[in-house]
């Protein structure tokens, strides 16, 4: 119990059948089903294969145009049962907006307020609570316009924290951070991962082979659910080393040692090596033949 609003003790039961979604003249999302209850879930996909508007639909920021979503049995359709859902959600927008000349701790003192937070202690504790967790509990007296673009993204994680939600939904959060942040926000999630449901999109395949499991979005249709071991065993006996270039038709990339990477059909007496996620990734995108890098 926090403020009078009772959390969930368990982490949230996400499931969607058939999610439809057409932002302007695209085709967003196109019969998308999940069922997902714990641990870390990310989504894995090019620039515009639907992560985003995927978890905006999961945070009832924006509606499917078909399709069922009912997040722990209630349906976002119905206002009484919005309401719910969001007392229980944690959301990082891929560009949260902050008023320049809001103070750190503001924003997040807003932000508890809108969750019912109402008791005025328990806030101010909240607050400087998740501040510490990000590490940015000595800046609650700043300007948003004073804090670098890691910052803004760590303060818009500190928000998305606030209340325990038990549906976390993180849009690109790792964008923008240094090396030292990614490992906190690792962390973070780390703590949360068996007592909350996580959604995370991403750009970054070593991010999404941490996850428990992955849903590879691409022009708006999952083509791929499973955990980063399988993924990668889709590209079993398709990924070898050899010294020179191959030949046109197969993926490759020069290593640091000079040796080629190669994905695709391999070639008679090739040396396999054992597959990566990003291996899996290329390979079920097409891109395991005419390409080099």
């Amino acid at each position: 119990m926090i403020g009078g609003v009772r959390r969930s003790a368990v982490p949230a039961q996400v499931l969607a059948f058939g999610l439809t979604k057409r932002v302007g003249d695209t085709e967003a999302l196109r019969g998308v089903d999940i069922s997902a209850q714990r641990g870390l879930i990310t989504l894995l996909g090019p620039n515009g294969a639907g992560k985003t508007t995927l978890l905006r639909c999961l945070a009832t920021v924006s509606a499917p145009d078909s399709g069922s979503l009912l997040i722990d049995g209630l349906d976002p359709s119905h206002e009484s049962d919005r309401v719910e859902i969001r007392r229980r959600v944690g959301y990082l927008p891929q560009h949260p907006g902050m008023a320049p000349s809001a103070r750190v701790f503001d924003v997040l003192d807003y932000v508890a307020v809108l969750k019912e937070i109402n008791d005025e202690r328990s806030r101010r504790h909240l607050a400087y609570g998740v501040l510490d967790r990000v590490g940015l509990a000595d800046r609650a007296a700043d300007r948003i316009a004073d804090l670098s673009g890691g910052m803004r993204q760590r303060l818009g994680l500190a928000q998305a924290l606030l209340g325990d939600p038990s549906l976390l939904l993180l849009d690109e959060p790792a964008a923008g951070l240094d090396p030292d942040e990614r490992f906190r926000l690792r962390e973070i999630v780390a703590e949360r991962r068996h007592t909350t449901t996580i959604f995370q999109s991403t750009h970054l395949i070593d991010e999404a082979a941490l996850s428990d499991l992955v849903l590879v979005l691409d022009g708006g249709m999952l083509r791929f659910v499973g955990t980063p071991r399988s993924l990668a065993e889709t590209a079993r006996g398709r990924a070898w080393i050899q010294a020179d270039p191959p030949v046109e038709g197969r993926a490759h990339w020069r290593q640091a040692d000079g040796s080629h990477r190669c994905l695709g059909d391999p070639p008679p007496g090739a040396r396999l090596v054992d597959p990566t996620v990003e291996d899996g990734y290329l390979l079920l995108r097409g891109n395991g033949v005419a390409a080099s890098i």
